[in-house]
Formats: structure tokens, sequence, C-alpha cells
């Protein structure tokens, strides 16, 4: 079994303890997803800890955008169950690049690709997707690499 999923499922048990109905509605939820994620396919796997990390990735941006639709809809009660959500699950994502790091990333993947004008973006997306690997969003490497390719 994986250090993260061993992780979580220790961090569930104390939290169960603890009482901490979002921290135990959450891990468990993240749990059930790498679940479905690893019985997904033709045959049962067990997940790495990249892959359990693109699972969380995923699931921190569907509480995003819930968040941010319940808000929208003034149900703020709601949206604000969603945040706490996602700050667990941020717990156990690698740090966020901050935009200067993601600018620099960008433009190493434009120097190394030798592209130049927006139609090479697929190029540089290419070279910069994997050594951003669950650090920033795509929506957000994907703005980063058009604005540079732009300017």
């Amino acid at each position: 079994m994986s250090a993260l999923k061993d992780k979580l499922k220790a961090d569930l048990t104390a939290s169960m303890k603890n009482r901490d109905e979002v921290r135990t509605r959450t891990i468990r939820m993240a749990l059930a997803a790498v679940n479905v994620e690893e019985v997904s396919g033709k045959a049962a796997r067990e997940l790495s800890d990249d892959e359990i990390v693109k699972v969380l990735t995923k699931e921190a941006k569907k509480r995003r955008e819930a968040a941010e639709a319940f808000s929208g809809a003034g149900r703020t009660e709601q949206a604000q169950a969603e945040v706490d959500e996602q700050a667990v699950l941020e717990e156990y994502l690698p740090a966020q690049l901050s935009d200067e790091e993601l600018a620099k990333l960008v433009d190493e993947a434009v120097a190394e690709s030798g592209a130049s004008g927006p139609q090479a973006m697929g190029q540089v997306m290419k070279v910069v997707n994997p050594k951003v690997a669950g650090r920033a969003e795509g929506g957000r490497v994907a703005q980063a690499v058009r604005s540079r390719l732009a300017g």
C-alpha cells in the first residue's frame, strides 16, 4: 500500500477519535475516490502516490468549483463547507507553485522547445506539464503559457 494512502487511513482514524466531522467526511470522500480509481479499468490495481495525488487534486478542484457555484447562488453555508473540505485536501497535496515559479518554468519550457507564437502552445504544454505535475492547476499553466507566447 502507498505511503499516502496509509497516511489518509491513519488520519481518518485520528479524526474519527477526535470527532472532527469535516475532516472525517473529507478523508472518507478522498479514500472513496481513490478506491473508485483503483477498481476502474480492466483490472483492479494499487495506485502509486503520484496517482493518488492526481485523484486528490481532482477532488480539490471539484470543491473549489462547487464553492464558487454555491457562493454565486448565495448559499454561503454550503460554500463554506466546500472551502473547508478543500483546505483538508490541500494538506495532502504538494505545495502550489507561486506565479513567479510558474513563470520561470514556462520560460524554461519555451526556451527548451524553441516555440514562438500562440500556435506553438501545445509544444510548450508538453514540456511544462511534467515539470509542474500537480503543483499548479492546468488552467493556470495554460494561461501562463498563453500570455508568455503572446508577449
